[in-house]
């Protein structure tokens, strides 16, 4: 099969970006089982989203199956990986080496998806100068000094919510370009500046109600 190619005309929605790594999983999670194509149905099954819409998802990669044999295993994530950018390597800073900051920079699997924490930030006299599995930790007065001397363009933010709005200025300011921003604060940027929110307090809230609303109807 000969291996198709990207689309970028078309923007691709926020839902189906949010998919595409789980086909991506369940793909590599086939293919160590010991298949070698895998169908939109099957994926379906495995992570209980419509058939139909995991094909659609697909299509913005411009990945093509075969009828009742689906897709290449092989290609398929080969595809995958590319399109969402995990093949590149990006270059992060931490700010805020707390319990979430800590453990983000001892988490090794990020490196799988593309993405490399070079340094961290902080003011606790205890963590600056010291390393963290293999990651130094500077003065947030450093940062702008460091930054000059770095090809790093996203900021990792796991401050308290009191600080998240002036420490994502001051990256921004600093010349970060994307904001990973994990506390529950609603940071404000430029429009040109990249930000993506994972608020662990925000999934939580959602988990209780629905769990909530379970346990009224039992």
């Amino acid at each position: 099969m000969t291996a198709p190619v990207s689309k970028i005309s078309d923007k691709v929605p926020e839902p189906t970006l949010r998919r595409l790594p789980w086909y991506l999983s369940c793909a590599k999670l086939m293919k160590n089982q010991g298949e070698t194509n895998v169908s939109s149905t099957q994926i379906s099954r495995q992570i209980n989203i419509d058939a139909s819409q995991v094909a659609k998802d697909l299509s913005y990669v411009a990945v093509s199956g075969r009828t009742r044999v689906g897709y290449d295993i092989d290609c398929l994530i080969s595809v995958l990986e590319d399109f969402l950018g995990f093949t590149n390597m990006h270059k992060a800073f931490l700010f805020g080496v707390g319990s979430l900051g800590a453990a983000l920079l001892q988490d090794t699997g990020l490196s799988h998806f593309g993405l490399e924490i070079v340094g961290a930030f902080d003011i606790d006299p205890d963590k600056v100068g010291t390393v963290i599995s293999g990651i130094p930790v500077y003065h947030t007065e450093e940062f702008p000094k460091i930054m000059k001397q770095s090809d790093v363009n996203i900021g990792i933010l796991t401050v308290p919510i009191s600080i998240a709005q002036m420490i994502t200025d001051y990256m921004v300011d600093g010349g970060i370009k994307a904001v990973w921003n994990f506390t529950p604060f609603r940071i404000r940027v430029p429009e040109d500046i990249v930000v993506q929110n994972t608020s662990l307090y925000a999934h939580l809230a959602v988990m209780f109600n629905r769990l909530n609303e379970e346990l009224i109807r039992q």
